[in-house]
């Protein structure tokens, strides 16, 4: 009998090779794998024939495969894969664009299920990048629902298919966290029911349970870990920081910009915060480019005149780095010691005197120990890792919406002064829409920047047909005459290719080789190691790199104010908000930016949504407008990165089954201040979500 803690190499069939793939996905036991959720469904319960299918409409097909090849399209010189469908009453083409893998895994004469949107028009139909599935014996894999995995290399849809219905088969979850009264109130299914349903639902009606179960555990958790910050920070005491109001205005007087009225308010709020001995709990949100590190960093001079502390944690090493620049440069009229501390390195700069110098990890715990060290830069390692802080007054935690009970209290045990809490400020640039800011963030101050700094121009988004791709890349040209510089951002194409890796490398060298063949193109995906990255972002800032061609790596926070030109191939793969965040890296200068949004499948929903884009430049109206076009809960859609990017299966779509959750918490908080009848609020995540 398995359990949850049953590591994977232990399961049937995963020898070393498949472990080692597996753990790639952050997958290492049977709680991980029967965590990981399909991101996708393909309905093959309900066939058409193909002599039925109608342009337009999203179908589904079982036939032989024909006439299978791949050749190279001659104007895009990309590699296309076709073949024929058919059964008893027709055939049909199939085609996929860049995806020459469908050779090694379909062969003619194939029976196979065809899914997806059937293109074309009265007379001339065909599939366009359809999901497919051999027809075989296993029920798991045919004639029903079939859940689609999120994959790396090395791994097939069966495999992870195969592992999760074995250790379902084979393992007893623990008890249903939630009471009886709760599931009964709110008509939820058992938890192992839904786990199961997730994963094999015999209906449509099956998954829709499920998901609204495990969506609801998940929402009321959130709301639960809510109250219980509020509950513990209602006890806690905080350093009261003095304004330094001299000190303050020197560094304000020495940006060379005008702070806007929006980032002094949200400033003054911040300050006024930490003169309290309640610990601020404060959320900074700010519209992409619109300045909120400048807001952050008035409150970290501020903690270290008063002789405290600072720890900046960032999601990732090249955001971590580039606070730890432009910070250095903000405090040059200061006396401020910095510190930059992640997986791979390590750095210490006195803002005095500009000098960088790298450090040993071992001597920088020291100095940070010591109180040599005024602010720590890093990421979320700081407080993972074995740092001690002397006197720790401030947190700003930055593109982090889930930063619960546990991590408060791992800050609080380094602060150095287990008697107190230090100040909590949270920084994003996704905007929340502000029906649901109240209900999601009902314990934090929130703090809006709602404007952009004097002299931004809005960026010129245009949606490009296919036909006119050639005039976009003239105009790039042209832009880099003048000394401006460019992005490419390119999505995930290839389900087995994670990182997007494989569509970027592709389009990188279509670019570099035939396309701008005199220009400098760079390449940036996730794969890269971290000096890597920081190497290419380093030529990127120095001009020495015109066109850099990347995956969404870039969405937060890079910093190239020289770039003012963006292609996003294939925009319909991504959501409002992300393209907003994308479009925000050209948008951090006085030159005019210009956003191209490259797609070659667009629908009448689809193009409503991306011509919203390209009208509207407010990031808080964008959330609102995509809140809508999306619906109330995507209860059959992919996953959704953003807002809830630590959750499994929520996102900020549901929003009645947010305002249930909420409704739902505080009957549980009011009847049971203490949790005393859900004492796995803290542990559930780690058994049936795991971190």
């Amino acid at each position: 009998m398995l359990n949850l803690e049953t590591k994977v190499e232990e399961l049937t069939s995963v020898g070393k090779t498949a472990a080692s793939h597996l753990k790639r996905l952050g997958i290492e036991t049977v709680a991980h794998l029967i965590a990981w959720y399909p991101f996708r469904y393909d309905d093959f319960s309900q066939l058409k024939d193909i002599r039925d299918l109608k342009a337009g409409e999203i179908a589904t097909v079982q036939g032989k495969i024909e006439l299978l090849a791949t050749k190279r399209s001659p104007r895009k010189k990309m590699m296309i894969t076709e073949c024929f469908l058919s059964d008893d009453t027709g055939s049909i083409k199939a085609i996929w664009f860049g995806q020459k893998y469908i050779t090694k895994v379909l062969e003619n004469n194939d029976s196979v299920f065809f899914s997806g949107k059937i293109d074309g028009d009265l007379f001339d139909h065909y599939f366009q990048n359809p999901s497919f599935e051999k027809v075989s014996d296993d029920t798991a894999h045919t004639a029903r629902i079939v859940p689609i995995y999120p994959l790396t290399y090395g791994l097939t849809q069966k495999q992870i298919r195969f592992l999760v219905k074995h250790s379902l088969v084979n393992i007893k979850l623990n008890e249903d966290w939630l009471g009886e009264d709760i599931k009964k109130e709110y008509n939820l299914i058992d938890l192992d029911q839904a786990i199961h349903n997730i994963h094999f639902p015999d209906d449509l009606k099956e998954l829709y349970k499920a998901k609204r179960r495990l969506k609801f555990g998940e929402l009321l958790e959130f709301h639960l870990q809510n109250y219980l910050v509020k509950k513990d920070l209602e006890k806690a005491l905080a350093i009261p920081l003095t304004f330094n109001e001299l000190e303050t205005k020197k560094i304000v007087n020495s940006l060379g910009f005008t702070l806007t009225d929006a980032q002094k308010k949200c400033t003054w709020q911040i300050l006024q915060d930490m003169t309290l001995k309640k610990p601020m709990n404060r959320l900074l949100e700010g519209d992409v480019g619109s300045g909120k590190t400048v807001v952050a960093a008035l409150p970290i001079a501020n903690a270290a005149l008063n002789g405290y502390q600072t720890a900046l944690l960032a999601p990732t090493e090249i955001l971590a780095f580039q606070h730890f620049e432009s910070l250095k440069e903000i405090f040059k009229t200061v006396d401020l010691n910095i510190a930059l501390l992640t997986r791979t390195k390590q750095l210490i700069t006195n803002t005095k005197n500009q000098e960088v110098e790298k450090i040993t990890k071992g001597k920088l715990l020291k100095k940070i120990n010591s109180k040599e060290i005024d602010l720590v830069i890093g990421t979320h390692a700081v407080i993972q890792d074995k740092v001690e802080f002397n006197n720790l007054a401030l947190v700003i935690i930055d593109e982090q919406h889930r930063f619960g009970v546990a991590q408060r209290k791992a800050i609080r045990d380094k602060s150095g002064d287990k008697n107190t809490t230090p100040h909590l400020l949270s920084m994003t640039a996704t905007p929340i829409p502000r029906t649901l800011a109240l209900t999601l963030y009902g314990d934090l101050d929130i703090s809006i920047i709602n404007e952009l700094p004097p002299g931004r121009k809005k960026p010129e988004t245009t949606l490009v047909d296919k036909r006119d791709r050639n005039k976009s890349y003239k105009f790039i040209e042209q832009e880099i005459l003048k000394g401006r510089q460019a992005f490419v951002i390119c999505p995930l194409i290839d389900e087995s290719d994670k990182l997007g890796v494989k569509a970027v490398t592709e389009e990188y060298k279509r670019l570099s080789e035939k396309v701008f063949p005199n220009l400098k193109v760079g390449l940036l995906h996730g794969k890269l190691k971290t000096q890597a990255k920081e190497d290419v972002m380093k030529e990127m800032s120095e001009n020495k790199i015109n066109i850099l061609v990347a995956t969404s790596v870039i969405e937060v926070g890079v910093n190239i104010p020289n770039a003012n030109v963006m292609i996003i191939e294939s925009a319909e793969r991504f959501g409002l908000a992300q393209l907003h965040q994308f479009r925000g890296r050209i948008n951090r200068s006085t030159h005019q930016a210009y956003c191209y949004l490259f797609s070659d499948n667009i629908n009448e929903k689809t193009f409503t949504r991306l011509k919203t884009l390209t009208e509207c430049f407010d990031g808080f109206k964008l959330a609102e407008v995509d809140l809508k076009l999306r619906g109330s809960g995507n209860m059959s859609g992919t996953r959704q990165s953003g807002l809830f990017n630590n959750f499994r299966i929520a996102n900020f779509n549901d929003v009645e089954l947010i305002a249930e959750t909420k409704k739902a918490a505080d009957s549980i908080s009011t009847n049971d201040p203490q949790l005393i009848n859900y004492p796995e609020i803290k542990e559930a995540a780690k058994e049936i979500h795991p971190e």
